[in-house]
């Protein structure tokens, strides 16, 4: 009975911290944007995004991370028996590569913080598909279960990255004939 404790906990850290991943990109774009207008817009936009991703990132996603880990790690520790499992070891990896990006959105929003914009709007509307691209992967390979199978996810991946970047290309045309869009 602990064991579905312990994986229902997992579960609700792994959901808060993809809703973190999803949306601190967003402010993300709203900063990047704010610093392009006029002051004082520009200054009073700027602080209160800081203030949302502040909060968001050390409030909700940091410890949701933390948390979902560490529930993980329990799992394991509960049944040493599913690093055995081909599915899982795949699943690792997209772990690894979950953290990758996750610490790369940190270095994002230090920058950020600090004032300094480096990156488009553009660029962050396309990063903040990156956690999607993962979750799509890790989904189906806990659903199905299969370390072939998930290849099948990764195709759907793929065409949904494919669609989501036509589906970019046509909000950048939109936005271009209406700013207000």
């Amino acid at each position: 009975m602990a064991y579905q404790y312990l994986k229902a906990f997992h579960l609700i850290f792994v959901i808060t911290w993809f809703a973190g991943l999803f949306y601190i990109p967003r402010l993300f774009v709203y900063q990047i944007e704010a610093y392009h207008k006029p002051s004082p817009e520009k200054e009073i936009l700027g602080q209160q995004l800081k203030l949302m991703a502040k909060r968001l990132w050390f409030i909700i996603t940091w410890p949701s991370a933390v948390l979902a880990l560490g529930f993980g790690l329990s799992l394991f520790y509960s049944n040493p028996y599913l690093f055995l499992q081909p599915w899982m070891q795949v699943k690792l990896g997209f772990i690894v590569l979950l953290l990758a990006y996750h610490l790369k959105t940190h270095h994002y929003f230090k920058q950020l913080q600090a004032g300094i914009v480096k990156q488009t709007s553009s660029y962050m509307r396309m990063w903040n598909e990156g956690a999607t691209f993962i979750l799509f992967a890790v989904v189906f390979l806990v659903i199905l279960k299969s370390a072939i199978n998930w290849i099948w996810g990764v195709i759907g991946i793929f065409v949904l990255g494919l669609l989501i970047m036509i589906g970019f290309k046509m909000y950048k045309k939109i936005r271009e004939k209406n700013p207000e869009a």
